[in-house]
C-alpha cells in the first residue's frame, strides 16, 4: 500500500510522473529516489521542487530522451553519470545505476556503472535514503534494505556494513551526522563506531566537500546533537582541531566551565542562519591557546584576537569564500566588545561599536544574547538588559543622526584641495583625524571641518590657503 503522503509525487500531470512516462516509452526504468522520496514519507516540506531519478539509461541516452522536452539540460555531471534538467520551473537530476568508489590516494570517486536498482540503492550512504518510489505503470515502493522500517524508528544505519560505506565515500562519516542535525535521528552504533575507525581517511576529500556538508550541518533544527556525534566520535578532529581542542582539561583548583559544552551550547541558542552559527562555534577556539590562572581564577585574555586568527586559517583550509571569512572572523573578533561597557553605553562608545561592527551589527548582538548560557539568572539577566540597553541607544542616535553612515561632512578629495596637497599618507591622516571628532562628538559642520584641517596644517607648518579660503 503506497502512503497518502506520497500522493503528490504521483500526480499524472506532474513533471515525476511525466518524464518515468517518457523513459518506459523509451524502454527504461527510472524511479524517484534520494530526499524528495524520505520528505515526502517523513511528512517534511520541501523549500522547493527538486528531485533525484535513477535509472538503467546511461548517460548518453538520457540525454536523448530528455532533449526537446526539458526547459534546460545540463551536462557538468555528466562524467559521474548525472543529467540535471528543469521542466515546468521543477528542477531534476537522473543518475544511472552506479556504484561510487574511491581510490585510496585520489580525492575524486571512480565511477562504475550498474544494471540493476538493487545494486545502486546498495550503494547508497543510508537506508533512509536508500528507498525507491517507481512511478509507472503504477506506483511501487522498492524498499530492499529496510528503509521505512529505519524512518519509523529514526535510525540512521548504511544499506552494507558501514565500513564498505565509508570507505566508497569517506564524506558520508560526516553525513552521517549531518543527518542527525537534519532530521534528529540517531547514529547507529556500528556506524559511529566505524567513523571512529575510519575518521583518518576524511583526508581524501576534498575541503570543498567538508565545507558544504558542515554549512549543512550547522543549520540543522538539531545542530547541538549534530555536533556532539563529530566529538564522540572524534570526527571533528579531522577538519575541526580547533572545536576538539576547546575540551579543556579541567584543573582541580582553578574550576571553570566546559568550554566545548559552552560552545555547543551557544551554536544550538542561536537562530539557523549560516554565518552566525559559524561564529559561535568558532568564538571561543582562542581560549586553549590563552589560557591562564590567577588570584581570581582561569583568564583567557584576548581570546578573541587569537580566535579570529585561528577562525581566518581554518576557514581558508576549507575554502570558504573570502566574504564568508571577513565575516565570520569579525564576528569572532568583537563578541566580547559589549561585555567592556558594563557601566553603560556612552553616544561615543556605540558610535564606535556601530562604527566597527558595520553590516555584522545585528548578528553581532545576536552573537552576544546567545552566548550567555550561565545558570545563574542574575547573570544571564544583566547580560540582557546590556544588549536591550546598547539596542536602546543605537535608536536613539539613529534618529538624531545618520548612525549608518558615519563619516565626517568632508571627503579626501576636498581635504587634498584645500591643503593643495597629492593623495598619500596625509590625507589618510586628516580623515582620521575628521572621523575620530564624528566618532566622539556626533555630526558637525563642513565649517567646522575645514577649521580642524587647518589646524592640523598649522601645527606641522603646512603651507595654507588665505584665511576665509573654503572651498565652495
Amino acid at each position: 500500500m503506497i502512503p497518502a503522503r506520497l500522493d503528490p509525487l504521483l500526480r499524472a500531470d506532474g513533471v515525476p510522473v511525466a518524464l518515468a512516462r517518457r523513459f518506459a516509452e523509451g524502454g527504461h526504468q527510472l524511479y524517484l529516489v534520494g530526499g524528495s522520496v524520505r520528505d515526502a514519507l517523513l511528512g517534511r516540506a520541501r523549500p522547493e521542487e527538486e528531485h533525484d531519478f535513477a535509472t538503467d539509461a546511461r548517460p548518453s541516452q538520457v540525454r536523448r530522451l530528455v532533449a526537446g522536452w526539458a526547459d534546460e539540460v545540463y551536462t557538468v555531471g555528466e562524467a559521474f553519470g548525472t543529467i540535471g534538467l528543469i521542466k515546468d520551473g521543477v528542477r531534476a537530476e537522473v543518475t544511472t545505476f552506479r556504484a561510487e568508489v574511491y581510490r585510496d590516494d585520489s580525492r575524486k570517486p571512480v565511477v562504475q556503472f550498474a544494471d540493476d536498482l538493487e545494486t545502486d540503492l546498495s550503494r547508497r550512504d543510508f537506508t533512509v535514503n536508500a528507498t525507491a518510489l517507481r512511478l509507472v505503470p503504477g506506483p511501487e515502493i522498492i524498499d530492499p534494505y529496510g528503509g521505512l522500517a529505519d524512518l519509523g524508528a529514526g535510525l540512521l544505519r548504511t544499506p552494507l556494513d558501514p565500513g564498505i560505506a565509508f570507505a566508497d565515500d569517506p564524506l558520508r562519516m560526516l553525513r552521517l551526522f549531518r543527518f542527525v542535525s537534519a532530521l534528529g535521528f540517531r547514529a547507529h552504533d556500528a556506524a559511529v563506531e566505524a567513523v571512529r575507525e575510519m575518521r583518518e581517511r576524511l583526508a581524501i576529500v576534498s575541503g570543498e566537500r567538508i565545507r558544504d556538508e558542515l554549512d549543512k550541518l550547522l543549520v540543522g533544527e538539531h545542530v547541538e546533537q549534530g555536533l556532539w556525534g563529530l566529538v564522540k566520535s572524534r570526527l571533528v578532529e579531522e577538519f575541526l582541531p580547533e572545536i576538539a581542542a576547546l575540551r579543556l582539561e579541567q584543573d582541580p583548583i582553578h574550576q571553570h566551565k566546559d568550554v566545548l559544552a559552552h560552545t555547543v551550547a551557544v551554536v544550538g541558542r542561536c537562530p539557523p542562519d549560516r554565518l552566525l552559527r559559524l561564529a559561535a562555534l568558532f568564538h571561543d577556539v582562542g581560549k586553549p591557546a590563552t589560557r591562564s590562572f590567577g588570584p581570581e581564577g582561569v583568564a583567557f585574555h584576548h581570546h578573541e584576537v587569537v580566535g579570529a586568527r585561528l577562525t581566518r586559517a581554518r576557514m581558508k583550509e576549507l575554502h570558504y569564500s573570502r566574504a564568508d571569512i571577513e565575516q565570520v572572523a569579525g564576528l569572532v573578533y568583537l563578541h566580547l566588545r559589549p561585555h567592556t561597557l558594563k557601566m553603560g553605553w556612552t553616544d561615543r562608545a556605540v558610535r564606535r561599536y556601530v562604527r566597527d561592527a558595520g553590516p555584522l551589527l545585528d548578528r553581532l548582538n545576536t552573537l552576544v544574547r546567545c552566548d550567555v548560557t550561565t545558570r545563574d539568572p542574575k547573570k544571564a539577566r544583566a547580560v540582557e538588559r546590556r544588549i536591550d540597553e546598547l539596542e536602546e541607544r543605537i535608536a536613539v542616535l539613529r534618529e538624531r543622526e545618520e548612525l549608518d553612515a558615519l563619516r565626517p561632512p568632508i571627503d579626501g578629495h576636498a581635504v587634498m584641495a584645500f591643503l593643495g596637497i597629492p593623495p598619500g599618507p596625509m590625507v589618510g591622516e586628516v580623515m582620521d583625524l575628521l572621523l575620530e571628532r564624528r566618532l566622539d562628538e556626533g555630526p558637525y559642520s563642513e565649517e567646522e571641518a575645514y577649521r580642524l584641517v587647518r589646524e592640523w596644517a598649522e601645527e606641522r607648518n603646512q603651507v595654507l590657503p588665505p584665511p576665509g579660503g573654503v572651498p565652495e
